[in-house]
């Protein structure tokens, strides 16, 4: 029985490259999509609109719309998922002005609620896609589990509790109040009055 041979390692490396260019050129076309959808909602202040609308707005095809993603929910799921990574990094640039870990959390926890608004979109993929919005919420959670670290390692955090969990709680906590309307009404919820209940849950008394 004979061995199998490897392939030559020019051969290799052209695969690599071939299959990189592919990679790079799929990301463009995502990129466009996007693009062309966050542009669409900042003109009309709403997340109505068609994946043709998409198609079009980007100069590219159904065809490739479709090889990317499987349906409307799934793009809006992206840019939920862009929208969390980006504020995950405004909020740690923000809370990494002040060296107290309790400072640090109270800058995240207001910014956050500050910076969120009701958002319809948002709840209901919560519901029909829990999985996939459990990934894109992963940027907020691992900065909001390293900022409750810091609190436990400087004997702040109550005892018993974990610093995952409890930063988990206060993401959506804080999400939950902003995006169902916290915002609004005769007597809206401040960021204050948010950071003043978490903050009597999850530190020493």
């Amino acid at each position: 029985m004979s061995t199998p041979t490897e392939e030559p390692a020019w051969k290799q490396r052209a695969v690599e490259r071939s299959t990189q260019a592919a990679k790079r050129r799929a990301e463009q076309r995502v990129e466009r999509f996007l693009d062309a959808a966050q542009a669409i909602m900042a003109d009309k202040g709403t997340t109505d609109f068609t994946v043709q609308e998409v198609v079009d707005r980007s100069k590219q095809s159904l065809r490739s719309f479709y090889q990317h993603f499987d349906g409307k929910n799934e793009l809006l799921l992206a840019l939920f998922e862009d929208a969390m990574s980006k504020s995950a990094e405004q909020l740690r640039t923000a809370a990494a002005e002040h060296s107290d870990p309790l400072a640090r959390l109270k800058v995240a926890v207001r910014t956050l609620f500050e910076n969120s608004r009701p958002d319809p979109v948002a709840l209901r993929l919560l519901v029909s896609h829990p999985d996939e919005m459990r990934v894109a919420n992963a940027p907020l959670l691992a900065l909001f589990t390293e900022l409750m670290t810091d609190l436990e390692e400087a004997g702040v955090l109550r005892e018993g509790f974990e610093p995952r969990r409890v930063a988990a709680l206060t993401v959506q906590t804080v999400m939950f109040n902003a995006q169902s309307g916290g915002h609004t009404g005769s007597h809206p919820i401040t960021a204050d009055e948010i950071w003043d209940f978490c903050a009597q849950g999850f530190t020493l008394s």
